[in-house]
């Protein structure tokens, strides 16, 4: 007899991203496929975390973070992003954004509700939809800015929408929204009255173009949740740092649900963040210098090897399409990439609504220390302009 599991679950399974990764570090490759940003986290961070260990900070926190932490928090968002918030009401902090986004969707969202998400999309926002049970209703960008038509985004509304999702800079495009665009999001949402949540776990990390937090604007402001994290700009992924910054009655929920699921994020590492939020703003510029660099030396990459790389506005990775015919469809394209030189990819079409519209994409990651993506590069480059497509595609 089979043992009984959840209907949410039954259709549950690893991730491409996950899948290829592990694949990668056993064949001791070069993971493009998965943000894991493996690069030294700042001294500082570092340095107040381990002072937070040593002088046992290791006790529960608050269910909404530690006070120090939030009030960091509020001062980055009233500077940086241009929200004024209330430390002790209108922030709390989070196991991950990805936990932040988890208590936002169990605190607003039933079964049955609709959510709109623009695609190509961050496939664990999707993912994490469907497991609580909510319909996703799709929402088109197109390359090679990204746009998406005002028209769609109008017939996506329904008597059913409860939520917006926006990601900016965005996982996989690197879209950055600008601000006519989150205007007009914002007037939809106010009119179908829905809630916007907006993750920015991304937001230090632009080309040229300027992050904008729909928070900011008084139309949106009392309806939208703002997400985002450590785990980008400070290279912590794996310290499961995030927040929420939103309307206190919401936060205060947020917050319960937060406590019913994780209790709290890890006590000292919060302290570590906390420390991270007083950098100087030459840490942002030249973390964001880094990454231009990074990028280009991708994209030259790419280009050599016959691959038409979408530029990114910001973020960390890129989508590249290659010639129809070269593989069979991105997951040939991967399988072959790793095989033959050892670099981990990630298929286009896990990224889309219609999956046929990445079949010829993969998405590459450049959060790599330089010595690491220059070896990639150099592996990717053996690869020639499409002389060596894969045989068995």
């Amino acid at each position: 007899m089979t043992p009984p599991f959840a209907d949410r679950v039954k259709s549950v399974k690893q991730s491409d991203i996950r899948r290829y990764s592990a694949i990668c570090a056993e064949m001791k490759g070069i993971n493009l496929s998965q943000g894991v940003c493996d690069q030294a986290a700042p001294d500082v961070v570092k340095q107040a975390a381990k002072q937070a260990i040593d002088d046992d900070q290791a006790i529960y926190t608050n269910l909404r973070g530690t006070a120090g932490l939030r009030q960091a928090i509020a001062e980055k968002m009233r500077s940086f992003n241009g929200i004024e918030c209330d430390p002790e009401t209108e922030i709390a902090v989070n196991v991950g954004s990805a936990g932040a986004f988890a208590c936002m969707a169990l605190s607003t969202l039933n079964a049955g509700d609709e959510c709109i998400v623009f695609s190509p999309f961050y496939s664990y926002h999707v993912n994490l939809l469907k497991l609580f049970g909510v319909t996703v209703k799709y929402v088109d960008l197109q390359p090679p800015d990204w746009s998406y038509s005002a028209e769609a985004l109008a017939e996506a509304f329904t008597d059913r929408t409860r939520m917006v999702l926006i990601n900016t800079p965005g996982n996989p495009s690197g879209k950055v929204f600008s601000e006519a665009e989150l205007l007009a999001i914002a007037d939809l949402a106010n009119r179908h009255n829905a809630w916007i949540v907006t993750d920015e776990i991304y937001e230090y990390i632009t080309y040229g173009k300027p992050h904008i937090s729909i928070a900011k604007f008084p139309e949106a402001r009392e309806r939208t949740v703002t997400i985002s994290g450590a785990s980008k700009t400070y290279a912590v992924t794996g310290w499961r740092i995030g927040y929420a910054v939103g309307p206190a009655e919401l936060i205060d929920r947020i917050s319960v649900v937060n406590d019913l699921l994780y209790i709290c994020a890890p006590a000292p590492l919060q302290h570590g963040v906390e420390a991270g939020l007083g950098l100087d703003s030459s840490y942002y510029k030249d973390m964001c210098a880094d990454y231009l660099v990074k990028r280009d030396m991708l994209v030259e990459t790419l280009r050599s090897i016959g691959f038409s790389p979408h530029i990114p506005d910001g973020s960390y990775y890129m989508l590249a399409s290659f010639e129809a015919g070269r593989w069979a469809d991105g997951s040939a394209a991967t399988e072959a990439i790793l095989e033959q030189v050892g670099v981990a990819t990630v298929p286009g079409s896990a990224f889309y609504r219609n999956p046929d519209d990445g079949k010829y994409q993969l998405r590459f990651c450049y959060a790599k220390k330089m010595k690491d993506l220059e070896d990639a590069c150099q592996r990717l480059r053996k690869l020639g302009s499409g002389a060596t497509a894969n045989a068995k595609s």
